[in-house]
């Protein structure tokens, strides 16, 4: 059985990291050239797929908006105006 999986996963791997590769601008790309790139990671699956996954672009910082938590009373300003 890991003789099917682990290939079908190595290969999932290469072909995420290719298609996401070719997908990226050459803006975000970190390191080597987009070519260079593409050439890495089907030339040395999956060496070449981790090492984009892992360092091959820059990472956006987060677009998710921070939500802040529930407050203790006393950290609300209008309970300790009541006090």
């Amino acid at each position: 059985m890991i003789r099917v999986i682990l290939p079908l996963m190595i290969f999932g791997v290469v072909v995420y990291a290719l298609v996401d590769c070719i997908q990226t601008d050459e803006g975000e790309l970190q390191h080597l050239p987009k070519l260079v790139w593409i050439a890495l990671i089907v030339l040395a699956p999956p060496f070449g797929a981790i090492a984009w996954i892992a360092i091959g672009r820059r990472r956006r910082p987060s677009q998710r908006p921070r939500t802040l938590g529930p407050r203790g009373p006393d950290d609300d300003p209008d309970f300790l105006r009541g006090l």
